[in-house]
């Protein structure tokens, strides 16, 4: 008897446990789910989302799921900050951001309260410029570019800075620009319909590798006068990285961040960081490109970073610059 009143005792607690969890709002056993933007399919960056969405639910039990959805690239990223409700993550070059916040660039007309509310969450691998020839040259210069047809994407980060750098190195009006899909450039090289393509990712980036498996390529390579005029942060692409290119390839790269907005909560985004953290080191063993990672990256951030993510940099007592607190 007393056994009996025992169970139904530690029944009913339960049963209270449960109620008042479930008059919270709260559910013990629900799943947090986060809607997570990077790139195209078949890029580097949507390859990331892949491994990061794994190692983020198998650390938490599967109690965290991002759901890696395809994006067009960043600047759609940033622009769906002003429909998407909830919990929702991307990836975006510091720069673009910025520029959302103020209504510049491809976010002119587009002054949209929502683009303020973006917070950071931690840093991403860099993008690093690649410009990809047809031919077996190994590396060539700039100007190889000059009267060339060469594909720089739709709304990508690199279709901006390659006309940015077209500009600058007195390549403007210059080349003959194709109007397609950065998918694209790798089948419309081998089938010559352009001579070139740029994509802008971490490297070893697979659209390059697929290239390079479909016909000989030949990778721009900048001069150190060329990288100080981008204002980018100069990157080397050492050789035998991809088939057929011997010689280190001097390019530039630009930080990325993970970032969310204020209508994530704050111990959404302070798990996600947490965890982020913890399983840098299993995502590093499987792909190079997580071990250039680390928190110093945040200082290139243009806005402050998310409360719950602050919190956990704190906790582990993290240097921050005064500027993203």
């Amino acid at each position: 008897m007393r056994a009996r009143f025992c169970s139904l005792f530690r029944t009913g607690g339960v049963l209270a446990f449960t109620l008042m969890m479930a008059g919270m709002g709260l559910d013990a056993h629900a799943q947090t789910r986060i809607t997570y933007k990077s790139a195209l399919a078949g890029t580097a960056y949507h390859q990331m989302g892949s491994e990061l969405a794994n190692v983020i639910r198998q650390g938490s039990d599967d109690a965290i799921v991002l759901t890696n959805e395809e994006s067009q690239g960043s600047v759609q990223n940033v622009q769906e900050v002003m429909t998407r409700q909830g919990r929702y993550v991307f990836t975006a070059p510091p720069a673009l951001v910025a520029q959302a916040v103020a209504g510049e660039g491809a976010f002119a007309g587009h002054e949209d309260e929502r683009f303020a509310a973006i917070r950071g969450l931690f840093p991403m691998p860099s993008l690093t410029m690649h410009f990809v020839m047809a031919g077996d040259d190994g590396t060539a210069s700039f100007d190889a570019l000059r009267g060339q047809h060469v594909l720089i994407g739709r709304g990508t980060f690199s279709a901006g800075e390659a006309a940015r750098y077209f500009q600058l190195f007195g390549l403007e009006g210059r080349v003959r620009l194709a109007d397609a899909s950065i998918t694209n450039g790798p089948e419309a090289l081998r089938e010559g319909l352009i001579d070139a393509f740029v994509t802008a990712s971490s490297y070893p980036t697979p659209n390059v590798i697929e290239t390079a498996s479909l016909v000989p390529i030949t990778l721009i390579s900048l001069t150190a006068e060329q990288i100080a005029q981008t204002g980018a942060v100069p990157q080397v692409i050492p050789g035998g990285t991809y088939p057929g290119i011997a010689q280190p390839t001097h390019t530039t790269s630009r930080p990325v961040i993970a970032y969310t907005t204020e209508q994530m909560d704050a111990e959404t985004a302070y798990r996600l960081t947490k965890l982020f953290w913890e399983q840098k080191a299993r995502l590093a063993e499987q792909a190079a490109w997580w071990a250039g990672v680390t928190p110093d990256l945040l200082a290139h951030m243009t806005t402050p970073l998310h409360p719950g993510a602050l919190r956990y940099y704190d906790e582990v007592g993290t240097d921050l610059p005064v500027h993203v607190r």
